[in-house]
């Protein structure tokens, strides 16, 4: 059984997708990009302020499922430049304790609206 997570403080998707699917236990939260919904556009000229609005997006996606980020169990991060992994890295940190979820980060040659960086990730919920 899968059941719809939505949360009004982030974008709505840009395709025929949800924002997350619970499934029992497990929430999928679906790849996003640096739509900065309080200002109504797309962020893509700064990785740092980039990635920040992911994450925050994400916490929204979050606190819609009764999560924190103490319940993500893997993350997966794509990337148009590797050369950008650290400054991503910078901000992600910001947001989890040890133990870390189990990640990936990939380089890949395009992402949609041409961002820099989408981020997906899976929890366990409470």
């Amino acid at each position: 059984m899968k059941k719809e997570i939505y949360s009004n403080q982030v974008p709505k998707p840009i395709g025929p997708y949800s924002q997350a699917i619970k499934s029992n236990n497990l929430i999928f939260i679906s790849g996003q990009i640096a739509i900065d919904i309080k200002k109504g556009k797309l962020v893509a000229e700064n990785i740092t302020e980039e990635t920040t609005i992911i994450m925050e997006n994400i916490k929204h996606l979050l606190t819609e499922s009764n999560c924190t980020f103490k319940n993500v169990v893997k993350s997966s991060i794509f990337l148009s430049n590797m050369n950008q992994f650290n400054d991503v890295n910078k901000v992600y940190e910001k947001y989890f304790k040890k133990p870390y979820p189990a990640r990936e980060t990939i380089e890949v040659s395009r992402l949609p609206k041409n961002v820099n960086v989408e981020i997906s990730m899976i929890a366990i919920s409470k």
